[in-house]
């Protein structure tokens, strides 16, 4: 007899499900050390133009040296496109500072209530410009050959965010997770990697049990410092974790370990590096005083005074020079720590499930210009 046996057709056992796929951050700290000091230089000397090609440059970096199931993503935007998208954005929000300049000067009396409406304008633009930087940095995102980006409107955005920021402000920040979680879902529902469509299943309640009691504590921070860089740090590690946790694109879906504590050490260390050049700009501001002094051969005060406006300028010059040191030193400590040591604490803890959904993407999509971005950079609310 033939012993062979035959299961019926579609009752053939489902392959078991792939293992979680690591996400591996290669990036070398002292090379991106050394690429964020010369940018920082050279900003310096081009009074803050080269800024877009480091941003470029740091994008890049991390982009490609950030890698999924042993594929790297790839960073295709141009310093040229954020620098145009600057000078258009330029364009419309110099009109809008010089009418409230005049409105201010000619009718004082108005200033006040010029106040109101020049702020939710400058707030409805930041919204719409983080929503459109987003779509840029997406647009410029490559994995595997397929382009990243999204759809949708960013003034829709905006008048979302305007409401739920109005909530936030009634209740006292106790909707603020609701808010985030409404506005990340907006965000991820216009979000596709090819044909693969985006979601967000984070929820605020969620949100809110991870982090009530950081609410509770927040006023008692504001008057005693040192709980302060603690409770921003814990909320930070919880916002991440939350996010990663409810990103889904197509089939492909991400989860975290990020321990709550992991950016303790992350804020203290700029804390402390803040501190440190504080008291060397002190001292040296101390030295020059001394030495200003010490050449001119007159009192301080009288070298100082108003009748001495010629022998103060070497004293203001090497003032705007150490300040100058000191924002260059503290804005390359930022981009070390919270930029290139924060993305690598929060890759090192990603898995993302089901990797195999993402195979058979079909490329779709258009570039978007930068002109959010240029927005984003105006506003000062850009990110990396």
């Amino acid at each position: 007899m033939n012993d062979m046996q035959w299961a019926p057709i579609g009752s053939e056992p489902l392959p078991p499900p792939l293992p979680p796929t690591r996400v591996d951050f290669t990036g070398n700290r002292s090379e991106f050390r050394k690429m964020v000091t010369k940018g920082a230089m050279l900003e310096l000397v081009t009074f803050g133009f080269y800024r877009f090609w480091l941003v470029t440059d740091v994008r890049r970096h991390l982009w490609t040296n950030t890698a999924i199931d042993g594929d790297a993503a790839e960073y295709t935007g141009r310093a040229k496109e954020l620098l145009v998208g600057f000078l258009f954005a330029l364009a419309i929000l110099v009109p809008i500072y010089l009418a409230y300049f005049l409105i201010g000067i000619e009718f004082e009396r108005w200033q006040g209530f010029a106040s109101a409406p020049l702020f939710l304008a400058f707030y409805a633009f930041g919204q719409f410009a983080i929503f459109r930087a987003r779509r840029y940095r997406l647009t410029r995102t490559v994995w595997r050959g397929v382009r990243f980006w999204m759809d949708g409107s960013g003034w829709a955005y905006s008048f979302r965010a305007m409401a739920w920021g109005l909530l936030v402000f009634l209740t006292l920040g106790l909707a603020l997770p609701w808010r985030e979680a409404a506005l990340e879902r907006y965000k991820m529902q216009h979000t596709h990697y090819g044909d693969l469509a985006g979601d967000f299943e984070g929820d605020g309640w969620t949100f809110f049990k991870r982090g009530w009691w950081l609410w509770l504590l927040s006023p008692i921070a504001l008057i005693i410092f040192p709980l302060a860089p603690f409770l921003y740090a814990e909320f930070r590690a919880r916002e991440w974790r939350w996010w990663l946790d409810g990103i889904r694109i197509g089939g492909v879906s991400l989860s975290s370990e990020l321990p709550h504590n992991a950016f303790y050490g992350l804020y203290w260390k700029v804390i402390g590096w803040w501190v440190l050049l504080s008291m060397i700009f002190g001292a040296y501001l101390g030295g020059a005083t001394m030495l200003v002094v010490k050449l001119s051969g007159l009192p301080a005060e009288q070298v100082f005074g108003p009748d001495n406006t010629a022998k103060s300028i070497p004293m203001l010059v090497m003032m705007v020079i150490g300040y100058f040191a000191v924002a260059l030193a503290i804005n390359i400590v930022m981009r070390v720590y919270l930029q290139r040591d924060l993305w690598a604490k929060v890759l090192e803890t990603v898995e993302v499930h089901n990797i195999g959904a993402a195979a058979d993407v079909r490329a779709s999509g258009e570039l978007a210009s930068a002109l959010g971005e240029g927005f984003a950079d105006g506003l000062d609310v850009a990110g990396f």
